[in-house]
């Protein structure tokens, strides 16, 4: 027996194990480069998630990743669910030492919303952290397939993602060539608080044949006053900044306004399904697609009362 022929060949086959292991884990690993341009690098699907603001929250159950979280932001309120999972400070300011205590492998972060050195103290610890920065309606989808690849749950986030691009383009099939309607969007109402054209709000304003009178202003959310409004002529008031509904809202937008600004229609509009950068926001689409719709068939009656005059 050649045992020096045999050493040879036990040397071979653990180099081919070792190999096929190594194939293995390389083949197993992921990477996706988030909203800031870096890469994310996950050995295996992410087990352990830690959602650092209420709509990543949101996010992360869509794309079929809620069982994985272990920990979330303060007011992750949907869905029901979310109010059972450990809370870590909220998008303002992360409860590092209870997120280490939770022994995550991915942290997924807003880059608007969470402290850049909450995120930076986290990765030099070792966490993965992914960071979004959701803007526009085709980032939803976007981050809800992102998450599923994150997690291992692809084939569930490609379902919420395919529905809510179908949910889109119905809404831009029956609304996209409507005439035009000029929208003031009040996101907060002491200081008054607007959007600009880069929000995900406008986005939406824009799906409904709408036209955001504030789009071109430089800053994300400007605070604005009540006579800048009055210049920009909007025909049709919407606001999510109460929770009251539409009576309410309306009466208390005339009760602030002035001049012309009382007599325009001013519609609620609730800030979960509008002001969260999550699926749900189709459903504030829809709201704010049926409000414009209203104030287009008032041009209607008046344009008939006026003939028929």
């Amino acid at each position: 027996m050649d045992f020096g022929f045999l050493g040879v060949l036990c040397a071979l086959c653990g180099q081919l194990v070792f190999s096929v292991v190594s194939f293995s884990a390389l083949a197993a690993s992921i990477e996706l480069r988030d909203d800031r341009g870096k890469i994310v690098a996950l050995t295996r699907p992410a087990q352990r998630i830690v959602a650092a603001a209420p709509h990543l929250t949101e996010l992360a159950f869509a794309a079929g990743a809620g069982a994985q979280l272990v920990g979330v932001a303060r007011f992750s309120d949907f869905p029901q669910a979310a109010l059972g999972v450990t809370q870590v400070g909220d998008a303002a300011r992360i409860d590092v030492e209870r997120v280490i205590a939770l022994e995550p492998d991915l942290i997924l972060a807003w880059k608007s919303g969470n402290q850049a050195g909450d995120i930076e103290r986290l990765e030099r610890l070792g966490y993965a952290v992914f960071v979004s920065e959701p803007a526009r309606l085709s980032d939803i989808p976007r981050l809800l397939r992102a998450i599923g690849t994150l997690a291992g749950n692809a084939p569930a986030a490609e379902r919420a993602a395919a529905a809510f691009e179908q949910d889109l383009r119905s809404l831009r099939a029956q609304f996209g060539a409507a005439p035009k309607v000029r929208v003031f969007y009040e996101v907060w109402h002491r200081p008054l608080i607007t959007v600009n054209g880069a929000h995900m709000i406008s986005d939406v304003i824009t799906l409904c044949g709408g036209e955001n009178v504030f789009a071109a202003v430089p800053l994300l959310t400007p605070t604005v006053s009540l006579e800048a409004v009055a210049a920009a002529r909007p025909e049709v008031i919407l606001g999510g900044s109460q929770a009251q509904g539409g009576a309410e809202f309306a009466r208390e937008w005339r009760a602030a306004a002035v001049g012309t600004l009382r007599e325009l229609p001013a519609f609620h509009v609730d800030p979960d399904l509008i002001q969260r950068q999550t699926s749900r926001i189709v459903e504030g689409a829809r709201a704010i697609c049926a409000h414009l719709e209203r104030v287009r068939g008032s041009r209607q009656d008046a344009k008939g009362a006026k003939e028929t005059y």
